[in-house]
């Protein structure tokens, strides 16, 4: 076993758009941002979903050394996805790496092979904690080269909130991102935060710094009213729309959520949509070309109740429901 200490420049890091500002820390914002972002966002950026690290071998074996410096454990999603390193090779997921008990650091393989071919190799981050990758590990004599390219040279970049972020997906790459992604061969973004990011100037802004292909605005679930969405929502659209006038934009009503049961938590979502609906239908009146509705429950309605884990987090299923009912939009405004 061959092992790289990483950062290396034969292993591209997508994902997290400010690497070369804070490389080797894993983090979604730079720490110039820290001073005018909420204190819970700038916690979850140090919880690099979104990141991977990506490279193409002919190796028959590969593994990974690690840190992971907060071990803890959420109630509705499993270690795996909260704190993992998700191999996908050749777009099939491999072993996935991840710690045990109260151990910090990690060394383990991700699996081996008979056979020495080139393999395309991606390596998702964990959804919910901080990471450190040491190095890489290849089997002796392996070759590295550059990844494949992408369909379309800019990403897709993402904002919203937990759903976003990856919760509650079992593994990072059955995050909705990572499925469509694949799907289309798409770099991403996520700048998802679970219960942060509320439509704040100073995250408008860090998503317009992004050079995206387009962005996806998705935030209401993590506004406390209605009233609170129509005050952040319009301004937060005119903010990008004021540095990225043509970079196509998709904004996506709430997917179903089990609190919809209930009279008031049916009528805070049934108001955020509208909200929705009546910002983006005041920008097409202004004449935005490049804006776009997508009604959450055309990607998770009512009828796929059993892709959500607890209230409103998409399980497994409810991801692949997402990244099916997303694809076709993002492949219309994409190709």
């Amino acid at each position: 076993m061959k092992w790289i200490d990483f950062p290396d420049d034969r292993f591209v890091v997508n994902g997290l758009w400010w690497w070369e500002e804070h490389k080797p820390k894993l983090q979604r914002l730079p720490d110039r941002m820290k001073p005018s972002v909420p204190e819970a966002v700038w916690t979850l950026s140090q919880q690099p979903s979104g990141g991977r690290i990506r490279f193409a071998t002919d190796a028959t074996e590969l593994a990974i050394r690690a840190h992971f410096p907060t071990l803890t454990y959420m109630n509705n999603m499993c270690r795996v996805g909260q704190m993992s390193v998700d191999p996908w090779i050749d777009g099939k997921c491999w072993l996935p790496v991840f710690p045990t008990g109260d151990n910090h650091d990690v060394e383990g393989s991700f699996g081996s092979v008979r056979e020495a071919k080139r393999r395309e190799v991606c390596l998702y981050l964990g959804l919910y904690a901080p990471a450190e990758i040491k190095s890489i590990g290849l089997s002796d004599g392996a070759s590295i080269w550059s990844p494949a390219p992408f369909a379309v040279d800019k990403p897709v970049a993402y904002y919203g909130s937990s759903i976003t972020q990856g919760g509650c997906a079992t593994r990072p790459g059955l995050s909705y991102q990572a499925i469509v992604s694949r799907k289309l061969n798409l770099d991403f973004v996520n700048l998802g935060w679970s219960g942060a990011g509320r439509g704040e100037t100073a995250l408008a802004e860090a998503m317009a710094e992004i050079d995206a292909s387009c962005y996806v605005i998705d935030f209401c679930q993590n506004c406390p009213t209605v009233e609170f969405l129509e005050e952040v929502y319009a301004p937060f659209l005119q903010t990008i729309r004021d540095i990225r006038p043509d970079t196509p934009m998709v904004c996506v009503t709430p997917i179903y959520s089990a609190s919809e049961i209930s009279v008031s938590g049916s009528e805070r979502l049934d108001g955020m949509r509208e909200v929705i609906r009546t910002a983006v239908a005041h920008r097409e009146r202004l004449g935005d070309a490049q804006i776009e509705l997508v009604e959450g429950y055309d990607l998770l309605g009512p009828d796929d109740h059993w892709g959500i884990v607890d209230s409103s987090h998409p399980n497994d299923l409810g991801f692949t429901a997402m990244a099916n009912g997303l694809e076709p939009v993002l492949k219309r405004i994409l190709f």
